[in-house]
């Protein structure tokens, strides 16, 4: 059989740092990509491109590369050394086909199954690898983890997903929001020689920061998704994906439930047995509302249509819970009454 020489294939240096072999992996794959380059040559190449990526990119199955030599090149024969011959994929000859956006296009080369179809694992006779989707950012990579792929990397792999914190308030009042939000995402613009990257600080991962301002939709409820079109990720094809906005009520005032709110409402020992009147203040205005005498805390007055909009008009409850707390800083005499209440039980 033919021996591949991987390193040539890459066009790196024996010795090449683990980013260095990244690097070229990309640019070539990038080049010969069959939804890119449209010629003859292109599927043979970007196929022997992500087999020496294969093995070049894994630290296990470019050690065992390694222990054949540095003497041999590509295009020589080649015969396994004692120990590699046996070596098939699963050892039931089963063969790894390359898929691109469907079409299969053969498998790894006999050169790869003699020294690493014990690595490949399983014992199928077929298994498949997917490179039509390949997203040259680096956020799929044709690698073990990636080769019983059946189909291609879908739109839905561009698309963010982020949690919206908001309020009751901007609900009700229908202003935009202004969300803030950061994305970690590998670097792009790494020099193709691996050297240092001021766009990542040569940590091949870069934070991106995006601010957008989001309507929050009359109706919406907690753990609803809110889907804003093209904010999503880009990649070097283009295509952009979503960004989806779960939303979260974070209220420090209102317990929200759907269209219908729940706040407290505080008053003295006294107020709760001789019952009084309290202003409260809510999203529709300032509106006075009557304890009864002899009220409990965790009792709840039920305020209909001071609640949060409806989608086909109108508004949900407000409940008030009352909550029974101590006057502050009390005077000496009034703790003497408090005492003299006691007594009479």
């Amino acid at each position: 059989m033919e021996y591949k020489d991987y390193y040539e294939i890459l066009g790196v240096k024996r010795d090449a740092t683990e980013a260095e072999i990244k690097s070229a992996y990309r640019k070539l794959a990038r080049k010969f990509h069959p939804d890119v380059n449209k010629t003859k040559e292109a599927e043979g190449k970007f196929k022997d491109i992500n087999e020496a990526y294969e093995v070049l990119g894994d630290k296990n199955k470019r050690q065992r590369y390694d222990s054949l030599g540095a003497n041999w090149h590509g295009g020589q024969s080649y015969t396994p050394p004692p120990g590699f011959e046996q070596f098939g994929f699963g050892g039931q000859g089963g063969t790894y086909e390359f898929n691109f956006g469907g079409q299969n296009m053969g498998g790894f080369s006999d050169f790869f199954s003699s020294l690493f179809g014990d690595m490949m694992g399983g014992g199928q006779a077929s298994q498949g690898m997917n490179f039509g989707g390949f997203d040259f950012g680096g956020t799929q990579r044709a690698s073990s983890g990636t080769r019983r792929s059946k189909a291609q990397a879908k739109p839905q792999d561009l698309d963010v997903t982020k949690t919206l914190n908001i309020t009751a308030a901007d609900v009700f009042n229908q202003e935009p929001v202004n969300v803030t939000f950061s994305e970690m995402e590998r670097c792009n613009q790494c020099p193709p020689g691996g050297g240092f990257c001021s766009a990542c600080g040569g940590t091949g991962i870069k934070n991106t920061s995006k601010s957008i301002k989001v309507k929050i939709p009359v109706g919406v409820k907690e753990g609803q998704k809110i889907r804003l079109k093209g904010e999503g990720k880009t990649d070097n094809y283009g295509r952009v994906g979503d960004l989806f906005l779960v939303v979260n009520f974070k209220d420090s005032k209102y317990e929200v439930c759907e269209q219908d709110l729940t706040m407290d409402a505080e008053i003295t020992p006294d107020e709760a047995v001789l019952g009084c009147k309290k202003e409260i203040q809510t999203l529709h205005g300032n509106i006075g509302i009557k304890i009864p005498p002899q009220t409990s805390t965790g009792k709840t007055l039920r305020l209909k249509e001071l609640g949060l909009p409806k989608k086909n008009g109108g508004y949900g409850c407000l409940n008030v819970r009352v909550k029974i707390v101590l006057p502050k800083n009390m005077s000496a005499e009034q703790i003497e009454l408090y005492k003299k209440i006691a007594q009479t039980k």
